[in-house]
């Protein structure tokens, strides 16, 4: 597309960053930098550095849009400078990052919204290792039952994550998991199909694109599962009943209302074989890679990429602009 350069919007698009998923993050900004340009935007690919302040001081972007993965993107440290900046910026806010980025706190958060999640319990590693592994760990077996799922309580891209299905495996999965962060979240592992709901949001209300479901192929949607052509089948729209799609849907959008999310979100959820869906997490930067779920679910519901990210940069530009005054009473 020829780019209008006089009323083309100007985005910067924040990809990279200091996390594990940097590799990821690169992705995702480049396929949607392509996909803004080929819609008319003009758009700049920055990582974050000590460069980027003074960059986005001296030639303000009408918008940002972090696609940072993990901590530096989704623990809202850098959507605060942004608004420090007076830049407004696609995705959430700083505050609603903070609630959705701390798993223990969004479970909280979901189930406060009548919405079902996994029974659980957030083990920071001090607590772990003073009260001594052995007696902790067959508590959580004895409460919660087998196989379970231990995750780090804050992180992304599945890294970290481990189902246990022996309680002889659950001491090295705590292990796998304290090398990404210092709280272990321990659930019940729900027997169902995995979907992924993605939700988009121009200024209109929320509304969920179809539900992609995941298939690993060796049975864990793990790191690897996830970036790694042909590891995992992908079915969008998802093989759900349509009573249990359209719930899946309202979960969804219930959970970027709860959480107070804005333009775009992605919910985790477990359908089980009850048709229920169970909250596990929900993302406030998706991955927007070519193996990533948000950009099967677009086209899937029949979106052009492009004009999609482009209304989102729109949205959140026209969110930010001064409201029009009024005119006096009279006039």
């Amino acid at each position: 597309m020829e780019v209008d350069v006089e009323h083309a919007p100007r985005v910067v698009v924040l990809a990279g960053g200091l996390s594990h998923e940097r590799e990821v993050s690169l992705r995702s900004g480049r396929r949607v930098a392509e996909a803004l340009r080929d819609a008319g935007c003009l758009v700049e690919v920055r990582d974050v550095d000590a460069e980027l302040v003074p960059a986005l001081r001296s030639a303000p972007p009408d918008v940002v849009w972090p696609l940072l993965h993990g901590a530096t993107g989704e623990d809202g440290a850098v959507r605060d400078v942004l608004d420090l900046l007076g830049l407004p910026f696609v995705g959430a806010t700083a505050a609603a990052c903070r609630m959705a980025w701390d798993k223990p706190v969004a479970s909280s958060v979901a189930r406060a919204a009548g919405l079902r999640t996994p029974d659980s319990v957030a083990l920071p590693h001090g607590t772990f290792r003073e009260l001594g592994a052995q007696g902790v760990l067959a508590a959580i077996v004895e409460r919660l039952g087998l196989p379970l799922v231990v995750k780090p309580a804050r992180g992304g891209s599945a890294l970290g994550v481990s189902v246990v299905r022996e309680a002889a495996a659950l001491p090295r999965a705590m292990v796998d998991c304290f090398a990404y962060g210092d709280v272990a979240l321990v659930e019940r592992f729900v027997e169902g199909v995995e979907v992924a709901v993605s939700v988009i949001d121009l200024g209109d209300g929320p509304r969920a694109l179809p539900a992609v479901e995941i298939v690993a192929v060796d049975g864990v949607y793990d790191y690897d599962a996830r970036y790694t052509a042909g590891a995992t089948e992908f079915f969008c729209p998802a093989r759900l009943t349509a009573a249990s799609a359209a719930t899946a849907a309202q979960v969804a959008v219930r959970a970027h209302t709860a959480f107070g999310l804005r333009h775009v979100s992605r919910t985790d959820l477990i359908v089980d074989r009850d048709g229920t869906p169970w909250f596990l997490e929900v993302n406030v930067a998706p991955g927007m890679t070519e193996t990533s779920l948000l950009p099967q679910s677009v086209e899937a519901a029949g979106e052009d990429a492009g004009r999609l990210y482009r209304s989102l940069v729109e949205a959140a530009s026209a969110a930010a602009a001064p409201a029009e005054p009024s005119a006096p009473s009279g006039v």
